[in-house]
């Protein structure tokens, strides 16, 4: 055994937006070739041999982590006109991470009334939108009209810039098409809509029920305001569709009773890009409240965003392949998560992405500093998974007693054991191995070398306190 600490890793950053001074990062050779193998030059498409990954074109699994925050596409303030994020800042602050995915949020009211507790009674303006806003009438937020016949370009452009600038990164984008968690649980947000009557010139029906929340724009019971989505969903797709980096959610945490609405979407994407140029992976996350992971499952999506069982917040599920799941603690805590809770999900075949506070102006504290291990440990993971044969590995959890473990048995495993100073088992097959100790509380390898295993039950114990990573490979 020798040691040998070359996978350090210094991330620190200041307070962030338009004023963010962001400090230098120390980067071995080795993280540097990791982020330099990630250059994009096709669409992703789910992996044939092992589908709980998505593939490029020449059919390498490409891992997705990252952080995400809620004014990467419109721009989100309690100032109106809302101040803007300076995306490129943004950019450059995940690269520092090694993240390479992110979620560009949209939203669809006019005005957002938080009821947040860190944001109480705060009223925050939305900007930009699809639609041209002509009047000549005035709307419930005192501005013009929208008319839903034509698209305001600003918003599209928008989009093209924001994923041209995210692919120089080497960043995959998720698109967001509609926002349906509002909708439920902001004040006004139905009077706030581009689609209520008082809102546009168009005088769509979109207000069945006459229930107050406008809920049924995300179900099928309204054709006029169906077609207006449709036509909204295939601009977008004849704008961005030349775009590798790109992925589409059909619409975050809307009710449960948008499912066949979501469905309907998800297949008109696919049956629109079928005679384009490019074809890309499409999204249904999980429907709050009161939704089924089984839903996600049943979709024609090739990407899910599932919740956890109550209870079960600590303890991500297995993936079994039936989809790609990029597993997002907006759909579990809304903010948070630590670092155990990311190696977990890395072990048990998913892809983990944080719901970042950022700057702190729409919800949380500005760069809590209690989410560095979160926001450190997902680029962590991707250097593992960079440094892994993914096509080959399974959640193998029945190999070792800690039941987090990602493995190719007799050629690769990791491992990763989230108590401290604690032996546990891994059940190897005879051969030479050479392993390494990470420490994920530092970021540092702390010991390496080679080790021969008989066939069977084999103990170890990290050399270090705290959790630990054990990667074997033969």
């Amino acid at each position: 055994m020798k040691n040998n600490a070359n996978l350090t890793i210094s991330l620190t950053c200041n307070r962030l937006y338009v004023f963010l001074i962001i400090s230098a990062i120390t980067l071995t050779a080795f993280q540097k070739a990791v982020i330099a193998q990630n250059k994009i030059d096709s669409p992703l498409s789910v992996s044939k041999v092992n589908p709980r990954y998505f593939a490029d074109a020449n059919g390498n699994i490409v891992y997705l982590t990252g952080s995400h925050t809620w004014a990467t596409l419109v721009d989100i303030s309690p100032s109106d006109p809302s101040a803007s994020i300076d995306f490129n800042v943004y950019l450059n602050w995940m690269k520092q991470y090694n993240h390479n995915f992110l979620r560009l949020w949209t939203m669809e009211s006019l005005k957002w009334h938080s009821t947040n507790p860190d944001n109480l009674d705060k009223i925050y303006t939305i900007y930009p939108h699809p639609w041209k806003r002509t009047g000549p009438e005035l709307a419930f937020d005192g501005k013009p009209k929208f008319n839903l016949d034509e698209f305001d370009e600003k918003y599209f452009n928008r989009l093209k810039t924001r994923l041209d600038s995210a692919k120089k990164h080497g960043i995959y984008v998720s698109v967001m098409l509609f926002e349906g968690f509002e909708m439920q649980f902001v004040k006004n947000a139905w009077k706030n809509h581009p689609f209520h009557p008082d809102n546009n010139i168009n005088s769509i029906n979109a207000y069945l029920n006459e229930d107050g929340n406008g809920l049924e724009l995300y179900t099928l019971s309204s054709p006029e305001a169906l077609t207006i989505q449709e036509k909204y969903v295939r601009h977008l797709i004849d704008v961005l569709n030349g775009f590798d980096n790109l992925l589409y959610e059909i619409s975050n945490e809307t009710h449960p009773a948008s499912t066949q609405w979501q469905y309907h979407l998800i297949n008109l994407i696919h049956e629109y890009e079928k005679n384009k140029p490019k074809q890309h992976p499409v999204g249904m996350t999980f429907q709050y409240k009161g939704g089924s992971n089984d839903t996600l499952l049943a979709s024609p999506a090739e990407w899910i965003s599932t919740s956890p069982p109550v209870g079960m917040f600590d303890n991500p599920p297995v993936s079994d392949g039936d989809k790609v799941i990029i597993y997002d603690t907006d759909h579990i805590w809304g903010i948070g998560g630590n670092r155990q809770w990311v190696w977990k999900t890395f072990t048990r075949g998913m892809y983990p992405i944080f719901m970042d506070p950022y700057d702190g102006v729409f919800l949380g504290k500005p760069m809590d500093t209690k989410f560095e291990p979160v926001r450190k440990n997902m680029g962590y993971t991707r250097i593992y998974a960079e440094k892994m044969d993914l096509s080959k590995t399974v959640p193998s959890g029945d190999l070792s007693s800690t039941n987090y473990c990602l493995a190719n048995p007799g050629y690769e495993y990791l491992i990763y054991q989230p108590a401290s100073d604690t032996v546990f088992s891994v059940n190897l097959e005879k051969g030479k191995y050479k392993y390494e100790w990470f420490n994920p509380g530092s970021g540092q390898v702390k010991e390496s070398g080679k080790v021969k295993v008989v066939k069977g039950s084999i103990l170890f114990k990290a050399p270090f306190s705290g959790d630990a990573v054990l990667y074997l490979k033969h």
